[in-house]
């Protein structure tokens, strides 16, 4: 099978907080949804995280979106999911794993889940997390689970077999509940996600550029390679 057939077997979110970004990729039919966060919408210059939802949502109606709570106390988390729920029908609630004092949110996810709203539940890093967090949405709302396998490979480990695992752990829990490969730092991970399972990949901009070079030969790779060194030098005018 070609990379390009395996990728398809994936969906890919656009992961951002730019709103002609998210526009653009809105028709882009190899896009299939939209992840958010409060880091994005900050770096992106945002201000006004309802205004900027409101707008988003205007135009892009018929994909997920995911918004995240910014609470760190669990009964604001909760009054923040119940809005942010009411906002569209293709939005997506997401909740940290935790707290920033380390306490699980696994008491909150299980009633919004079960109160119907349905969760993208964020920062996992663990599989002891990903089996706290499926056992408390199983019989709920439709969800996803956000596996930061970039994270994970940052520290020298392999997220492969992690997210294998991760998988089989959603699956038995309720078939409803996705597997998301969240912060992937090459192209390669894309492959490796669909290749492991998952239902879900988040894409940046950037790495979404990079799906055109999906099944390039290698050889024409290499030539486009030694002509750009050659145009840079010469460019710059080097003397030797």
């Amino acid at each position: 099978m070609s990379i390009s057939a395996t990728i398809k077997n994936i969906k890919i979110f656009a992961d951002g907080a730019s709103l002609p970004s998210m526009l653009e990729s809105a028709r882009d039919p190899r896009i299939a949804g939209f992840t958010t966060n409060p880091t994005l919408m900050r770096k992106a210059g945002l201000t006004d995280y309802v205004a900027f939802a409101k707008e988003v949502l205007a135009t892009i109606k018929d994909k997920p979106i995911s918004f995240e709570v910014f609470a760190d106390e669990f009964p604001e988390m909760k009054r923040q999911a119940l809005e942010i729920k009411t906002w569209g029908e293709n939005v997506y609630v997401k909740i940290p794993v935790t707290n920033t004092k380390r306490e699980s949110a696994r008491a909150l996810i299980k009633e919004l889940s079960a109160a119907g709203v349905k969760l993208n539940v964020t920062a996992i890093c663990t599989l002891d997390q990903v089996r706290e967090v499926a056992q408390a949405l199983a019989g709920g709302a439709p969800s996803v689970v956000s596996v930061f396998a970039g994270r994970v490979a940052d520290t020298g480990r392999d997220p492969v077999p992690l997210m294998k695992e991760a998988l089989a752990i959603c699956r038995a829990a309720d078939r409803r509940i996705e597997l998301l490969w969240a912060s992937p730092r090459e192209l390669l991970n894309i492959v490796q996600a669909a290749e492991t399972g998952c239902d879900i990949i988040t894409v940046t901009p950037d790495l979404l550029k990079k799906l055109e070079l999906v099944d390039k030969d290698l050889g024409d790779f290499s030539l486009d390679t030694v002509q750009m060194f050659y145009r840079d030098a010469q460019a710059a005018g080097y003397k030797l």
